[in-house]
């Protein structure tokens, strides 16, 4: 076959044997390229780097559901973590090959190295997949030299400092011209010839048995077809495939390799992890910039200005078409000054920093993030191969009408609706099996036990998960409830057992939530560390009020938890006694856990019917009966002698006159300055309003103003970090209201404890003169002074002049 090569088109030069057409992977300009090649040499057969496993796949790539970006996810059977992904985008040069065999009724079949040996190799490190197929990217593997980047060498060779603008400037930018469709791949070949020739494997010995395989599958190929065969992979490997070998040699580079059993399908891939940036080793800067070159029609510069121009102004930013044309302009003329023959993405970035940016790289980031990077997320046919629990998620994702996307966005949901109680029980359920599409976030609205917040984002490696969790059923109900079953037995703490009942009612598992019970009945009675129970109470309570909303009974779990409380009242005081310091802060934070706790026991138990016998009744007096103990006890530290005051006041249970007793005595001379500091952290710190209590309360303030005057200097620098932690945790409002009343200084009986008429820079009673000034606003703001026509407004009008001006000096109050 000298001369010309069967299936060329006439007149057209093709080299002899195989059309090797050596590519970067994700290049649309090696994407074009091939498809011009193809078009000119019209092979019986197209051979793609790939694994051979994913043969019968190849069929589905001409299905309309099918939108890159996508790729093949091969995994091991037995063990779905263990797994590889081919990614392809639609500007890739192997999907564009593939298409084009579609398209014309030709075989397409892949030639790399068997998923069944890949898989077997050993293992990356823990949760990292293995992403296969880089033909000129370098990639490191753990243990392994850094591979040489073919394109980076290349770049440096010719002058280029940059790998990506050499790209641009030789690939992306070249024209094709009529009859010259194989020059492209004949000349990089020459160049990775001389640099396999410098570099050999480029420090990935892998290639070698790699290479074996192709060769061997390439000379199947041509007896088959008779030579007429078209070869689509990475430049790397077009020396390796030119070379002259013996069967009998590759045969023995491919004997004795281990083998797993695998399977293989087709997953949703998006441009995000086609980056560099995702550690996928042959990835790109840039797949939305190259998405765009591959699909652009025409003008491409003038195209991508109107994007940058169309979401910038979804931003709020103003840009407008003057913007655009001058852009493009800028872009063309900062390409002519550095010699390039187009605009590329460097000169495009330029020139949006200068005129839509302002010079500013905020909203640059977002160009960046958003179109340079891009989110798209592909899709594939509901025909490809999966397994149960992959369809099953599925069907679900389509009758909740929640749809995976690549960007993140917040899912608000209101449990009473039938749908989004069916969205939060399926993200729930999903939480539990390890697959984290959606995350709980605060609410910005309600904070009601019927509403949630999510933040949801999905990631291809979001199909792994599903594949592992597989193993647990078929269903996302029946695998959840296993998988709940099984991390019950298997839960190590009392806490974890707990936290797991709590995720149960969220995710709506009648069937595992009693073994998760009858668990936590066996634990709780064998936990004799208060630590312990004090930890698991707060999970187990918020359980009894998400299954309220959700219209679970929770009679069983009532009784659970008013036990537990109980014998955390008995075991706290003795646990409390002799702490050190990082111990008494911790026991410190299980009483705020359990006050908590006891707080929503006693609302569940007053909001019970009456009649009913709820194990929960006056466990808010028990409660209060413990803290009053706590307070006694010298033998308890400070810091939860101080909290256990605070309560019993925020609660009504101690008055405002023996809080202050307390206080004075533990501040008095005959208290260690260490101590003191302790109780005051646990009275006022800890994020619990305590400053504003200090701000209203001037005894308070007095007291510590005059403990803390008087705390000796050698003792200051001990007290010193208690007390900068303690104030520090206060808003910068609070702290500058502290300071300013301490600043006034002494009040009319000499000090800020004597002070009586109120706290210090204020007076007893209200100062009738300045409250009035605001009077005016005030009618102005609720529309007193207005004169209207309308019959309904004059009476609602009269209704609200029944506030005269003292009532609204009062409301001022």
């Amino acid at each position: 076959m000298s001369g010309y090569a069967a299936g060329s088109e006439a007149g057209v030069r093709r080299p002899p044997g195989p059309l090797l057409l050596g590519v970067r992977h994700h290049g649309p300009g090696s994407a074009r390229a091939v498809r011009a090649a193809l078009d000119a040499a019209r092979p019986r057969v197209v051979l793609l780097e790939g694994p051979p496993e994913a043969d019968a796949l190849i069929a589905l790539a001409a299905d309309e559901d099918m939108r890159p970006p996508v790729a093949l996810l091969a995994h091991v059977v037995d063990e779905p973590g263990r797994s590889a992904f081919w990614p392809l985008a639609e500007f890739s040069p192997e999907w564009v090959a593939i298409r084009w065999a579609l398209e014309h009724e030709v075989p397409a079949r892949f030639i790399d190295l068997p998923a069944t040996h890949t898989l077997a190799r050993e293992k990356r490190e823990e949760g990292e997949g293995v992403e296969e197929g880089e033909p000129d990217g370098a990639r490191s593997e753990p243990g392994r030299a850094v591979r040489v980047d073919p394109l980076a060498v290349l770049a440096e060779t010719a002058g280029y400092d940059d790998p990506e603008r050499w790209w641009e400037d030789v690939i992306e930018h070249r024209g094709a011209r009529e009859g010259d469709a194989f020059a492209p791949f004949e000349v990089l070949g020459e160049a990775m010839e001389a640099l396999r020739e410098v570099y050999g494997t480029g420090g990935h010995d892998r290639d070698l048995v790699r290479e074996a395989y192709m060769r061997l599958q390439v000379r199947a190929a041509q007896r088959e077809f008779e030579d007429d065969v078209a070869v689509v992979c990475g430049a790397w490997h077009v020396p390796a495939l030119r070379q002259r070998t013996t069967v009998a040699a590759d045969r023995a580079l491919l004997k004795g390799l281990p083998k797993v059993k695998a399977d293989m399908t087709w997953v949703p891939w998006t441009h995000r992890r086609l980056s560099r940036r995702s550690g996928y080793g042959a990835g790109i800067d840039s797949p939305g910039w190259y998405g765009h070159l591959f699909t652009a029609a025409d003008r491409p510069i003038e195209r991508w200005m109107t994007k940058v121009a169309r979401l910038l102004r979804d931003e709020d930013q103003p840009v407008s078409p003057a913007h655009v044309i001058e852009a493009v302009r800028l872009a063309d003329t900062l390409a002519a000054m550095r010699g390039r023959p187009l605009p590329g993405l460097t000169e495009t970035t330029d020139a949006v920093r200068a005129v839509m940016c302002e010079g500013s790289d905020a909203p640059l980031a977002l160009v960046h993030d958003r179109l340079v990077v891009g989110d798209v997320l592909g899709e594939v046919p509901a025909t490809a191969p999966a397994v149960p629990l992959q369809r099953d998620l599925a069907r679900l994702q389509r009758r909740l009408r929640l749809k995976p996307e690549a960007q993140d966005r917040e899912l608000e949901l209101d449990l009473r609706k039938e749908t989004d109680g069916g969205r939060s029980r399926l993200l729930h359920r999903l939480r539990l099996l390890g697959v984290g599409w959606g995350e709980p976030v605060a609410s910005r609205g309600s904070t009601g036990t019927f509403r949630e917040t999510w933040r949801l984002h999905w990631e291809p490696e979001l199909a792994v998960r599903v594949a592992e969790a597989g193993v647990w059923g078929t269903t996302v109900i029946a695998a959840a409830t296993a998988k709940a079953e099984t991390d019950a037995v298997g839960a190590r703490s009392l806490a974890e057992v707990t936290g797991l009942a709590e995720r149960c009612l969220l995710a709506e598992l009648p069937d595992a939530l009693p073994v998760v019970m009858r668990i936590l009945a066996d634990r709780a009675a064998l936990d004799a560390d208060v630590g312990h129970l004090a930890q698991a109470l707060p999970a187990l309570v918020r359980s009894l009020r998400y299954g309220d909303v959700r219209g679970t009974g929770t009679q069983a779990l009532a009784e659970v938890a008013a036990g537990l409380a109980e014998r955390v009242f008995v075991g706290l005081p003795p646990a409390c006694a002799a702490l050190d310091a990082d111990a008494a802060e911790e026991m410190r934070g299980h009483v705020d856990a359990v006050h908590g706790a006891v707080g929503l026991l006693a609302e569940g138990a007053e909001g019970a019917e009456e009649g009913t016998d709820d194990s929960r009744a006056g466990i808010r007096g028990r409660w209060h009966s413990v803290l009053g103990t706590l307070c006694a006890r010298d033998t308890v530290p400070g810091v939860v002698r101080g909290r256990a005051v605070r309560l019993l006041l925020d609660d009504g249970e101690l008055g405002q006159e023996e809080a202050a007793r307390l206080m004075g005595l533990v501040l008095s001379p005959g208290t260690a300055p260490g101590d003191a500091a302790a109780w005051i952290e646990g009275f006022v710190g800890g994020g619990s309003g305590g400053g504003m209590l200090l701000v209203h309360d001037e005894r308070l303030l007095g007291l510590v103003d005059s403990w803390l005057t008087g705390v000796p200097g050698d003792a200051f620098t001990d007290v010193l970090p208690l007390l900068r932690r303690t104030f520090s945790e206060y808003e910068p409002g609070v702290r500058r209201t502290l300071g300013e009343l301490v600043r006034r200084g002494p009040g009319p009986r000499g000090g800020v404890a004597d002070t009586v008429a109120g706290t210090p820079g204020f007076g007893p009673d209200l100062d009738e003169a300045r409250a009035g000034a605001v009077l005016p606003v005030l009618r102005l703001l609720l529309g007193l002074d207005e004169v209207d026509g309308d019959v309904s407004d004059r009476a609602d009008r009269s209704d609200r002049s029944d506030l005269g001006d003292n009532d609204l000096v009062e409301a001022g109050r």
